[in-house]
């Protein structure tokens, strides 16, 4: 897939344009079509040969032309182009987060690096100090920055290892000789960010599932090629493990593979209790072989309820398996709509009620379209004209749609002081409000705090979308006082996001669980900007999962009425 090339070629292209000083319009016009071909389900190599580039948000003919120059000569001329006209090294440092381009350039200008390598050694060396403009923030900044950019390198996101086991399960389980076949590792425990991906499989003829793995046509490399076990580099640079083992086994390696580490030692040293051993081939009484061909089995023969893999972190879920008291874990299945999602009346690619149908599609009882709000001019913010007409549509489509209720919504701009995009009386008429920080990210922690804050406190807030403003790989998290917040929104009884758009998952698994403890509800929502980024909802799960959430933490679980009325201020 070229998707990740041609996304990372338009945020160059955005970076570069941000440091001459081109128009911010055009600026965010690359970063969204960017944002956008990350968050595709399919190939973009599809889309361009079947003329549908333009589906996509954001992309109009002058994109569209680019992204077919590249698929067909692996260049992009314009790019390359742009790339002559700032410093050779300008590129890599835009890349950490915390740097932006006044900074890049400053430092390559000054210092004459080229690399993030240089740099890193340029801050050991004290180099920095004494730049006007860098302080020691600045530098501590960099630091840690340059450390997230390393480990993003190092791991792909959830969506992608998703993508790329699906690829390779849906191959090998084609095979008559494939009896049964998971994905293990960090993807089956849904961890938002993936190394590996590991692949077991059930078959009597390893060597043909050996010699079918090997040979699949997205392998770049094999590492290693074994009886029954191999490993490949893909073409996108990710490393996929393939292991068969015997039936009997099955469940065994299974809770082996699919850890995590600290999770399999706590299993281990109950079975040692027990006079048992736990290893990958099952569990063993001595040298007699006692159960292994399911995790259940497992389980039940160590005293334990059966333990989700997103659980599995050795963080208390052993003992309460022990006592039978585990968590009734959410579902897809019982995801009744989605709360925050765009029509072409901002930034979005779809009519409402082509957002409509594919959530009806998804057997949805509702979906609120929440268009950005006026002050956000750069993503089509809508005035008051527009919200009438907005309306007015909605009003028309909900008349036309049987069984599912479209919500008059928005994506309301939290200010620098705290206050909501709209007047309360325009406010008042919506069904939802989302509100949202999209400014403003270097601020204190006091002050992003007090943001968030006070829109919790307006009373026509509902949601606090993506409220720790990350972008993974690319910007960290704003610093805010996260228990403060948590205590306004239970105050006033408005409820923190999962945004599920892949390259967000903001709130984390762990900022869910602090939630749940504190009494504050979730919505879970995909912010889709196209029909088909509402499948990522079952990202949104996967959070809700590690965070330990049951259905009735999650608003959008409810039944529509019950919603609105858990919506009340």
């Amino acid at each position: 897939m070229k998707n990740p090339e041609i996304s990372l070629i338009f945020r160059d292209i955005a970076r570069i344009l941000e440091v001459k000083g081109d128009n911010p319009f055009k600026v965010r016009a690359y970063e969204r079509a960017a944002l956008n071909i990350d968050a595709l389900n399919e190939d973009i190599e599809n889309y361009v040969k079947e003329g549908r580039l333009t589906d996509i948000p954001g992309i109009g003919k002058d994109l569209a032309e680019k992204i077919k120059e590249y698929s067909s000569t692996g260049r992009m001329k314009a790019y390359e182009e742009l790339k002559k006209e700032v410093p050779a090294g300008l590129l890599d440092l835009l890349k950490i987060p915390s740097v932006g381009p006044k900074t890049a350039k400053l430092l390559c200008d000054t210092l004459k690096i080229e690399a993030v390598a240089d740099l890193d050694e340029a801050i050991k060396q004290g180099k920095l100090k004494g730049i006007p403009g860098i302080k020691a923030k600045t530098i501590e900044n960099i630091k840690r920055g340059i450390g997230v950019l390393r480990r993003g390198k190092e791991r792909m996101t959830l969506a992608q290892a998703i993508q790329t086991g699906d690829e390779f399960v849906g191959e090998l389980k084609k095979l008559p000789e494939v009896e049964s076949i998971s994905s293990a590792g960090s993807l089956r425990r849904q961890k938002e960010t993936v190394r590996d991906i590991d692949i077991l499989v059930i078959s009597k003829k390893p060597e043909k599932v050996m010699d079918a793995f090997t040979r699949l046509p997205w392998v770049m490399t094999v590492l290693a090629k074994g009886e029954t076990k191999s490993s490949v580099r893909t073409i996108d640079d990710v490393q996929v493990d393939c292991r068969v083992e015997e039936a009997k086994s099955f469940g065994a390696a299974m809770l082996y593979f699919t850890g995590s580490k600290n999770f399999n030692i706590k299993i281990r040293q109950i079975a040692m209790k027990k006079g048992l051993k736990v290893n990958e081939y099952g569990v063993f009484r001595g040298a007699k072989f006692v159960c292994g061909r399911t995790e259940e089995e497992i389980f039940k023969f160590l005293g334990l309820d059966y333990i989700e893999p997103e659980l599995r972190e050795d963080t208390g879920e052993i003992e309460l398996a022990k006592e039978s008291r585990l968590p009734h874990l959410l579902e897809l299945k019982d995801i009744k709509g989605d709360l925050h999602a765009h029509s072409k009346y901002s930034d979005g690619g779809n009519t409402i009620e082509e957002i409509a149908q594919a959530a009806k599609k998804r057997g949805y009882s509702y979906i609120a379209i929440t268009d950005h709000s006026q002050s956000l001019k750069i993503a089509g913010g809508l005035t008051a004209a527009d919200l009438k007409k907005k309306r007015a549509e909605i009003d028309k489509v909900n008349g036309r749609i049987r069984d599912l209720r479209v919500l008059y919504a928005t994506e309301c701009d939290i200010d620098n002081e705290g206050r909501l995009d709209y007047k309360d009386e325009v406010l008042k008429g919506f069904d939802i409000v989302v509100a949202a920080i999209h400014t403003g990210f270097k601020q204190s922690r006091e002050q992003l705090t007090r943001r968030i804050v006070r829109a919790c406190r307006n009373k026509y807030a509902h949601i606090i979308a993506h409220p720790t403003g990350r972008l993974m790989g690319t910007r960290e998290p704003y610093d805010i006082d996260f228990e403060e917040v948590l205590e306004a929104a239970r105050a006033t009884n408005t409820h923190l996001e999962i945004n599920a758009f892949p390259n967000r998952m903001d709130l984390n698994d762990q900022n869910c669980r602090y939630a749940k403890e504190k009494g504050v509800k979730i919505a879970i929502n995909t912010d889709s900007h196209t029909t088909e980024q509402l499948d990522a909802m079952k990202l949104g799960v996967s959070v809700a999962r590690r965070g330990w959430l049951s259905p009735d933490d999650v608003i959008n679980t409810y039944p529509l009425e019950k919603l609105l009325k858990a919506l009340k201020k």
